[in-house]
């Protein structure tokens, strides 16, 4: 599934906090690398606190640097300075995944705090909103920014809707090539813990929209049970949970009692402000959560992207 690896990298020390998953990945999977580097117009000139690169000279030697320190000769690593100054990084980024041809952006998303991070997004984030091929999130730790990657745990949050399913063959693909246990899991709110779309209607249906969840919460345990019978048919080793309460905080918890190396989650794309009024899980738990999450845009059959589907789990 994953053949050649885009890593965007700004020549800073956090954004590097991307390579381990590269190497692991590219390794597991034998994929292709490349290594971008965009020259920003009007750019800061110190990110994250380091020098900004913002010369085209000095990025092609940093991403040959960078290849030669943490990539064997054996990978098969090309680097791809932008030399033309654009305004918008994201979608740059995006196009340039597209015309190589890569099939999995790989980068790190930090941001300012949680509030900041959630109102106004970083590039990562800018690249999730377009919505267009799988991206995997590392966030760097607090004190260490270069963590290690492992795929020993995968954790699917699931909520019964058949364009939340896409992400099942991702996390297949990493089960079987990593020797991976896959967590299927469903998050049922409570009334309490709604948000998004369905807050309005339950403030004028309590009764019904209690009603409602609390027949998700019985008919969950057996489409866990059916998904789990089918992925264990082809060889997957699959553990099912269902809890209550808000998505994005289960979630989070979830991960860490499996201690999950990674979340995949099926995504609309939704960023910045409208995710934040949306109450878009992927996006909460981008935000808030340091564990690795692996995105994937939700198609409909036939390759469209669909942008119109409920806004719950993945949105």
């Amino acid at each position: 599934m994953f053949t050649h690896i885009l890593a965007p990298l700004d020549g800073s020390r956090l954004a590097e906090a991307a390579i381990p998953a590269v190497q692991f990945l590219s390794s597991r999977f034998q994929a292709r690398i490349t290594l971008l580097h965009m020259i920003e117009k009007n750019a800061p000139h110190r990110i994250h606190g380091q020098p900004h690169l913002n010369d085209a000279g000095a990025a092609t030697l940093y991403l040959n640097d960078i290849s030669t320190r943490y990539f064997s000769e054996m990978s098969s690593v090309s680097r791809h300075v932008h030399t033309t100054e654009v305004d918008n990084v994201a979608e740059s980024i995006t196009a340039h995944a597209n015309e190589l041809a890569c099939d999995l952006i790989v980068m790190c998303s930090h941001g300012r705090g949680r509030a900041l991070h959630l109102m106004l997004g970083s590039i990562a984030q800018k690249v999730i909103g377009l919505d267009i091929i799988p991206t995997l999130l590392i966030r760097p730790g607090d004190n260490d920014p270069f963590p290690v990657f492992l795929c020993r745990h995968l954790l699917v949050p699931l909520d019964g809707i058949p364009d939340h399913e896409q992400a099942i063959p991702a996390a297949v693909t990493l089960a079987t090539t990593c020797s991976a246990t896959i967590h299927l899991a469903m998050v049922i709110p409570r009334f309490t813990t709604l948000s998004g779309p369905m807050t309005v209607p339950s403030r004028f249906l309590p009764g019904t929209t209690s009603r409602m969840l609390e027949i998700s919460a019985q008919n969950a345990s057996a489409y866990l049970r059916g998904q789990a019978e089918s992925l264990q048919r082809h060889g997957v080793d699959v553990i099912t949970c269902i809890r209550r309460g808000d998505p994005a905080s289960i979630i989070g918890g979830l991960a860490e009692q499996t201690q999950s190396d990674i979340i995949i989650l099926a995504t609309h794309g939704k960023s910045g402000m409208e995710a934040f009024w949306a109450g878009s899980v992927a996006h909460r738990v981008c935000s808030q959560y340091r564990i690795p999450i692996l995105l994937i845009p939700i198609k409909q059959a036939g390759g469209i992207e669909e942008n119109s589907a409920p806004d719950t789990l993945a949105s």
